[in-house]
């Protein structure tokens, strides 16, 4: 945290961005391509249990490595000092086990293009950030909402193209539970962590996520077991079947690429400035990748290019990076 604190935020976000754009290449490969022990692709959810133990494990490597959990809250437990989360960040946590498995979820669905499926889940957490900002009486700057208004001006340009919000049921319900799982935590972060303070950066990271992991598998785990339906028989798949598939080694490339991406995405979000400046900058940043992993997976794997809407939006939404990287520092020499 400290080595990442030296580089410019920009920075910080142009390593989110190579580290995304793998994760969505790598996700949406294993989706459209067929897994022989299946005869077909992997759904979303075959793919969610390695991809998300993988990440469990890498994280808590981090935290123990990194000596990160020095700065979480602890309690005492016989000889040992654990750490624990306080009520905040265990709401957030519960807030980041429905992100962890939407995410992955929603560049899976067949029919549906990753930078439409992102521009939808993105363009409501960009509505929410400033009225977190403004319920917390943070101020919003200009520049901000200027940004937002781009990246939502991005969104109405696809969702135009597309002849509107055409998504199958699974898909809706995938961005509902994305964005209610961001609105608790924007509100958590913004109420204990938006502060400056690296060591709160620290605390709230090792805290968040050592509830949000272990929740979002064992929800998996309890559908699986329940044996209702087809997904629980995609999930069964994932947790017992996907570890001797020909498949395991992209899935934990997800898993491990997720990690990465986790431990940037806190950086970015609890640099102390409003929500509405943090949150465009992350999720433009996202949302180029989606389309720059689209173009390359066509260039080179004979996927299918982005439409010229989607194009016309990523422009775009570079636009909204450039004007939050340069507004800020004109801003200062006034």
């Amino acid at each position: 945290m400290t080595a990442g604190r030296k580089l410019s935020l920009e920075a910080i976000v142009f390593f989110y961005f190579l580290s995304y754009l793998p994760n969505v290449m790598i996700t949406r490969w294993v989706a459209t391509n067929p897994e022989p022990t299946l005869g077909r692709p992997l759904t979303g959810l075959e793919t969610l249990p390695v991809s998300l133990i993988v990440n469990l494990i890498l994280t808590y490597l981090f935290i123990w490595l990194s000596g990160w959990h020095r700065d979480a809250n602890k309690v005492q437990v016989g000889k040992w000092r654990i750490p624990c989360p306080d009520k905040y960040t265990l709401l957030s946590g519960f807030g980041t086990s429905l992100v962890l498995f939407t995410v992955p979820l929603s560049y899976t669905f067949q029919g549906v293009s990753i930078p439409f499926i992102q521009l939808i889940m993105r363009g409501d957490i960009l509505v929410i950030a400033p009225l977190v900002d403004i319920a917390f009486g943070r101020r919003v700057s200009w520049f901000s909402w200027t940004a937002l208004g781009m990246v939502l001006l991005a969104l109405v340009i696809t969702l135009t193209d597309r002849g509107g919000l055409k998504l199958p049921p699974l898909a809706i319900l995938t961005v509902v539970l994305y964005t209610i799982g961001y609105f608790l935590r924007l509100a958590v972060m913004t109420r204990i962590a938006k502060n400056g303070d690296e060591a709160m950066v620290r605390r709230y990271f090792v805290e968040e996520k050592m509830v949000a992991l272990p929740l979002s598998i064992l929800i998996l785990a309890l559908i699986s077991a329940s044996g209702i339906g087809g997904q629980a028989g995609e999930l069964e798949w994932g947790f017992v079947g996907a570890w001797s598939s020909s498949a395991v080694w992209a899935l934990v490339a997800i898993g491990t690429t997720l990690t990465v991406i986790s431990v940037i995405a806190i950086i970015i979000l609890l640099d102390p400035r409003e929500n509405a400046y943090c949150v465009p900058l992350e999720r433009a940043a996202s949302l180029v990748a989606g389309v720059g992993g689209t173009i390359l997976l066509a260039w080179f794997f004979g996927g299918t290019m982005p439409r010229s809407a989607e194009l016309v939006g990523a422009a775009i939404l570079i636009g909204a990076i450039v004007l939050l990287s340069v507004a800020p520092r004109l801003s200062r020499k006034k």
